[in-house]
């Protein structure tokens, strides 16, 4: 029980980044480097304290794996920002969790797993729902909301990206896994940030500061601690439905909290897609989920 709170805990964290995202007034860019920075530190300290240790020799063998998935993790944190500045927090996080869409696709291929006939009905009705998600977009006289969903998108294609390299990963727990791809995306993105804009800081105010500082060590510190302490003690078919706290949770705070609109055709796509990933993940083996 406890595992599931820590698990439903970090759901909910990870789906209220769109807040934070959209109020930040610094780029994408350097909210990704910041949040990953504050992350490492956060769980640097949480492997220091319960005295974990890594084998260099796994590290060596998976570094083609880790490099790759590191640049996933910053071209997903990247668009995933943009997406919440351009569009609403709804839209974005709907276009975003298009992801296991893309991974139920393009896994016969990487992975040379079989494509059921249930999953590419699935599929068919994923692509109806985000259809008419766009469609209630494309009818906006405000914003930029098309090339919201569109880096939305792009961030999903990204995360689709992460998760089918995390399956060529070995004999890496899921903390250290986490450490290692979120150091080396800090080097990535310190380099993206200064050859892109710069490190100038001048314009930051106080509030921009404070948001950072809580976005990094919520989201990047506590809810990575509490997403994989949580998960260590569920089946995979348990966190494939927990999940869905995640987008619910945006498009809760996108409606009630900040206010924004949601039209019917919006709601319908996003029963759509949601119900297709739910019923395409539903079914499958019970077991521990494993990270790589």
């Amino acid at each position: 029980m406890k595992e599931k709170i820590y698990f439903i805990l970090s759901m909910i964290i990870f789906g209220a980044v769109g807040v934070f995202a959209k109020w930040i007034e610094i780029s994408s860019g350097k909210i990704a480097l910041f949040l990953s920075l504050i992350g490492v530190f956060f769980l640097l300290l949480v492997f220091v304290w319960t005295r974990q240790r890594v084998s260099w020799g796994s590290v060596k063998k998976n570094a083609a794996a880790l490099l790759a998935a590191s640049i996933a993790m910053c071209g997903n944190w990247i668009f995933l920002f943009q997406a919440y500045k351009e569009t609403t927090i709804a839209s974005a996080a709907l276009s975003y969790y298009f992801a296991p869409v893309l991974v139920i696709m393009l896994s016969p291929v990487v992975l040379k797993e079989k494509l059921s006939i249930k999953k590419a009905i699935c599929i068919g009705v994923a692509l109806v729902g985000l259809y008419f998600i766009v469609q209630n977009a494309s009818e906006e006289t405000t914003g930029h909301h098309l090339l919201g969903i569109g880096y939305g998108l792009v961030a999903a294609g990204f995360y689709a990206g992460l998760t089918l390299v995390g399956k060529f990963i070995r004999d890496l727990d899921g903390l250290a896994n986490t450490l290692l791809q979120l150091g080396l995306s800090v080097v990535m993105l310190s380099a993206f940030v200064l050859v892109t804009e710069g490190f100038q800081l001048g314009s930051v105010t106080g509030n921009t500061v404070i948001m950072l500082l809580v976005l990094g060590i919520v989201h990047g510190g506590i809810g990575f601690y509490l997403y994989f302490a949580g998960m260590k003690g569920l089946n995979a078919q348990s966190i494939a439905v927990l999940s869905y706290i995640d987008p619910l949770t945006s498009l809760l705070i996108s409606v009630l909290v900040i206010g924004e609109k949601m039209t019917l055709l919006q709601l319908v796509g996003a029963v759509l897609l949601l119900g297709s990933i739910w019923v395409g993940e539903s079914g499958r083996e019970q077991g521990k989920f494993e990270t790589g």
